[in-house]
């Protein structure tokens, strides 16, 4: 199995299971294999805010992992990736993360990405913050991990919600060097090869 080839993503059960959705979806269309774990909190919010069922999610990843199964390959360092996004990222999770709890496959697979100097990718979902979660993020931050909400661009000038959540996932994968055309670039928009909409 080769590192570069295989990307964990991780739902947990904040609000924003759409980005986790899109992620999926465009990994299909890469030659990066990709590894769900949906956390059982995060089978319910998809449920609340799409018409998609968590079998439906499941089949969008090359390979779909139970939460409770912590012996599963993404809980070893030996199992070779690019790194792990959770998207969208809960501050329980976050918090898990941050204080080295792994309660289940999620933030075990989470804790194995930031030992091994990998890349984690979280795409935390709450506002506005307290300053426990300041505080998370920093410890997360200090570890190695990167802190990336789905936040907006206008410079775009998006014309849709698709539009703003395809920014957000482009960004995510840019911090994978997965290749993608998602997320519209500055440079593009500057020197007149992306036009306003």
């Amino acid at each position: 199995m080769l590192a570069n080839d295989h990307l964990i993503v991780g739902m947990s059960g904040s609000s924003g299971s759409i980005y986790g959705i899109r992620l999926l979806e465009t990994l299909k269309t890469t030659p990066i294999t990709s590894h769900l774990i949906l956390s059982k909190p995060a089978e319910m919010t998809v449920a609340y805010e799409t018409n998609l069922k968590s079998a439906d999610v499941r089949a969008l990843a090359d390979k779909a992992y139970a939460i409770a199964d912590v012996g599963a390959g993404p809980a070893s360092g030996s199992f070779r990736t690019r790194g792990m996004v959770i998207a969208p990222c809960s501050m329980k999770t976050l918090a898990e993360i941050a204080t080295g709890m792994s309660t289940n496959l999620l933030t075990r697979a989470a804790d194995v990405t930031l030992k091994e100097r990998r890349r984690l990718v979280l795409m935390v979902r709450e506002t506005p913050f307290n300053r426990a979660h300041l505080k998370n993020m920093l410890a997360v931050t200090e570890m190695g991990g990167i802190i990336a909400p789905p936040l907006p661009a206008f410079y775009t000038q998006p014309e849709s919600l698709q539009d703003i959540i395809d920014h957000s996932v482009g960004r995510v994968l840019d911090l994978f060097d997965i290749d993608n055309d998602l997320a519209g670039r500055w440079d593009e928009l500057r020197d007149g090869r992306l036009k306003p909409r």
